[in-house]
This record gives C-alpha cells, structure tokens and sequence, in this order.
C-alpha cells in the first residue's frame, strides 16, 4: 500500500505495520533456521483476487480521498486477506480504512459491523460487542452484525446471550455464516450431533451461495475438527482434504491433517504438515503441536527448537500477548514449564474472557502448581455445559485424581478416552496409564477387603 495516498492516519498505520512486519520477519527467519522453508499463499487464485481488489480500492482512494464506500472496500478485502493468511497486521489495516469510511459517512452500518470484526479478531471482545451494538442500531435487519455480536459474547462466556443474538441472525438470514455459528454453540453445549449436521448445512448453503472459498474452507475444516474431537478419523480426514481441495494450503486444514497423521502414527508426513502450516503462518499452538511429535518419537533437540520457538511467538508483540495468552498458559502446562507464569496467564485470561475454556487453562495450571483444590472448583465450571472435549475430562480426570477422588477420576478419564482416544499424541497414552492405575488400585482394594472380612 502506498502510505502517500491516504494522508497523515494512513501514513501512521503504515509506520505500525512496518514494525509488525519486521517483527514477523523476524519469525520467518527463526522458522527458516529451523528447516521449515516458506510455503506458497494459500490458494493463489483467490489470494491474488484479493490483493487485486485491494489495489482497486487503493486506487479510487487516490483519486478520491473522501470516498467512503472505497474505504468501506478497502477495509472488507482487508479483512479478507487477513483470514486468507492470518496475517493481524491487515486487521489493523482494515481499521483504519474503516474508521476513515465511519468519518466521512457516519451511519455505514457495514463499516461499523465490519469495525466490529475486526475487534473480535483482535480478542478486543468488549469493543467487538460495542460496535456490533452500534451496527445492530444502523440497521437492525442486519443478520451479520448479530452474528458478530454472538461471537463477542460467546468469547467472554455469556451464553445465553450469544444464543439470543445467533438466533436472531438466523432469523434475519439462512446462511453459512448463520448456520456454522449455531453450530459451534451446540457443539460447546455437548451436541456434536446437531453440530455436525448444521456445519453439513452450512457447507451446502455456502457453495450455493457462492459464499467466498475461504469461507466453505474454514466450515470444511471445522466440520473435520469436530469429526476428529469424537475420534472419527475417517471423516476427518475426508473434510480436511475437502477443505484443502477448496482453498489450497489452508493452513488450518493443514495442521488439521497434521493432527490426523499423528494420531495414525504416519508422523513424518505429520512432520511434514506442521512443518508448513507453521511456514505459511506460525502459530503457537502449530509449533507445540510440531515439538510434541518429535518428542513422541525421541527427537528431543528438534522437541526443544519448537518449544523455543512456542514462546518467541507468543511474546513476539504486544498484540500477540494478547492473541496468546491463553496458548501460553497450556503450553506451560503441558510441558511443565515456568508454572507460576502459566498460572498468571491463565488467571488474567479468565479475568478477560470466563468462558470455559478460561476456567479449564485456569484449572490446568492450578493442579500444575500443587493446588488441585482451587483446579477442581475451576475445573467444574469449564465442564458446566456439557461439552464432549477429550482434553477437558483428562485434566477433570487428572486433578480428581490428585485429590484421591478415584470414582469421579477413573470417570473422567474413562470419558476422555471414549470421547477421543487419539485426543493427544502423548496426553492419551498418560490418561490410560493413569486410567489403569486406579482400576488396578480399586481392585487391588476389594482384594484387601475381602481377606479381613475371611
């Protein structure tokens, strides 16, 4: 973009996002040390219609400094082109063109919905659910604001709330977006079944619409992952192959498969999928993911490069602290790492956010740090919808059983089997050892019993 046409804001914004790129460069760097390389784009085709689309409006904006629909343009490919790659710095773009097109023509309620987004994107859930409010007023036949509305509140845990707002949406529009978001709340409320079927829906309606690739995309791989939570591995496979088939080098799909692979044991081609989801984007969770492969297979030197690389990442940048707080927190916990840290992490995540899963990382860290009390009040808060989540009944299980509590452990760690028994490469193979233990400690009891009452 150039900084020259869009005046002293823009000017600003272009300063922000040469530092973020430097920072992420830097990244790319570290990644490309590592042996990881840099992937191609995400579906070329489609990426390049964005950038033409950006260029487009970059272009109207040069003849025309105060058209606000091209800045209401601009800020939507934008955005685009931040899901396509999952690049933040393009969110911050699309906030400045957004906030310019808001300036000039106060009443855009799709600028503001748009606004919106991009907050939400950013995990700024409080303002996300401002603007969206804000859009809701411009136009309340908006079906798409709601649906950003929903998000916000779902992310901080107000539930009944999100329902309300993706009801209403579904109301006002029978779309993907619609669908694919009542989807996950059924999901978090334990109905993988009414899930699936609307992620199923929301697919077909997308394609029909000829709703944008990433899109369908994103709705194919989230339809795999909840395939591959209930264990399902065939049917994972074949949405995220799907999911690759319809945007190219998705990295979500591919981390996906990734996770797939190493749940079949084929873990140099799950290697080899990390190795370029994290060169398309690095996320935290891709690189821990990555790290515990090796680990599983006893190449630790290679384990610890990824590990290293988790926490680079995650304190990269003050947005970053932010975006991956949370990622942070487990991974410390997981690997038994700096728990204090973890454990303040977790707690100002759950300040910030209370939905389950906030509780749940609290939860995890607690018993980390010996306080398998405090976990277990925490923990039965992250488990107070029902959700069928492997990883939440093996950290239920794991802290009951710290607390000697051997019906409610051998309960949950029964359930985080049944549910996934694939749920991690090496948290599974410790929930059957820990599951055995306490079978064989309960037997080992009746034994017992039954020679003193001889």
């Amino acid at each position: 973009m150039s900084c020259s046409t869009e005046g002293i804001r823009f000017l600003r914004a272009c300063q922000a996002d040469r530092a973020m790129k430097i920072q992420r460069h830097v990244v790319a760097a570290i990644v490309t040390v590592l042996g990881l390389g840099f992937g191609p784009n995400p579906s070329f085709a489609e990426g390049a219609r964005t950038d033409n689309q950006i260029a487009y409006y970059q272009q109207l904006l040069t003849r025309n400094p105060r058209n606000s629909k091209a800045y209401y343009g601009l800020g939507d490919a934008l955005i685009r082109k931040a899901r396509e790659i999952g690049d933040p710095d393009y969110f911050n773009r699309a906030e400045e063109a957004l906030k310019r097109s808001l300036e000039i023509a106060p009443n855009n309620a799709g600028a503001m919905r748009h606004l919106a987004y991009v907050f939400y994107s950013r995990h700024e859930f409080e303002a996300a659910a401002t603007h969206a409010r804000k859009a809701i007023e411009m136009d309340a036949t908006d079906g798409d604001s709601y649906g950003i509305l929903g998000d916000a509140l779902l992310e901080v845990g107000k539930y009944d709330e999100a329902k309300a707002a993706y009801e209403k949406m579904m109301q006002l529009e029978d779309s993907l977006y619609s669908r694919s978001r009542l989807a996950g709340l059924k999901s978090l409320q334990g109905d993988t079944a009414g899930s699936i079927v609307d992620l199923e829906q929301a697919i077909a309606v997308g394609k029909e619409a000829k709703q944008p690739a990433e899109s369908i995309a994103w709705t194919e791989w989230q339809l795999g992952s909840d395939y591959f939570a209930l264990g399902k591995l065939q049917e994972a496979e074949r949405y995220y192959l799907q999911s690759l088939q319809t945007y190219p080098n998705y990295y979500r799909a591919l981390a996906g498969l990734a996770q797939l692979r190493g749940a079949q044991k084929r873990y140099d081609e799950a290697i080899d999928l990390y190795q370029k989801a994290i060169a398309i984007l690095p996320m935290p969770d891709y690189a821990a993911a990555l790290g515990d492969i090796y680990a599983k297979i006893g190449r630790q030197g290679q384990a610890k490069q990824q590990y290293e690389l988790v926490e680079y990442i995650g304190r990269l940048s003050i947005l970053n602290k932010v975006l991956y707080n949370r990622e942070l927190a487990y991974f410390y916990a997981d690997h038994d790492m700096k728990p204090k840290e973890g454990l303040e992490l977790a707690q100002r995540e759950l300040d910030y956010r209370r939905d389950i899963y906030a509780y749940d990382v609290v939860a995890w860290n607690l018993y980390k740090n010996g306080k398998a009390e405090e976990a277990r009040d925490a923990i039965e808060k992250a488990l107070s919808l029902g959700t069928r989540d492997a990883r939440l009944f093996y950290h239920a299980g794991m802290i009951y059983h710290s607390l000697h509590a051997k019906d409610k452990a051998k309960e949950y760690l029964a359930r985080a089997l049944s549910t996934n028994p694939f749920f991690h490469p090496i948290f599974a193979e410790t929930a059957a050892q820990a599951l055995k233990q306490l079978e064989r400690s309960v037997q080992q009891a009746g034994v017992e019993g039954q020679g003193q009452g001889g």
